[in-house]
């Protein structure tokens, strides 16, 4: 798993300029309402620590592909917010990216082997996000 990470991250880095996590916060902003989500929630879904987040964000807002605001209805909270400039980006390298998750991984599988993949994976997700930490 760690070398389909490594490759999916290389494509990315080298048709994009983004790493995988960097792609990943995007596409998460791009599903949501106003391409906007609280940086904790953003942390969350992207599996990071607010700390890690907020470098990675500070990174993307040099960039112009994201940027940060005080949360409208809370103050205590930030959002991130994709600009238009990380929309069109994303939409440039989703067809790339999901070229070389469907070379790696869809092509190589048939379709029960990819519904066994499916749930072995529900499986241990449910173990992790089940288990004492």
């Amino acid at each position: 798993m760690h070398k389909l990470r490594w490759e999916l991250e290389c494509q990315l880095q080298r048709d994009a300029g983004l790493s995988f996590i960097e792609y990943h916060a995007l596409a998460r902003l791009s599903e949501n309402p106003g391409h906007t989500m609280r940086m904790s929630e953003l942390a969350e879904v992207a599996n990071a620590s607010l700390s890690r987040l907020s470098h990675l964000v500070k990174r993307l807002e040099r960039r112009n592909l994201v940027r940060r605001e005080p949360d409208p209805n809370d103050g205590r909270y930030t959002d991130a917010i994709l600009t238009r400039a990380g929309l069109r980006l994303l939409t440039a390298s989703a067809p790339a990216h999901a070229a070389k998750v469907r070379e790696l991984v869809i092509d190589a599988l048939s379709p029960a082997e990819l519904r066994q993949l499916r749930r072995a994976s529900e499986r241990i997700l449910h173990r992790i996000e089940t288990s004492d930490r």
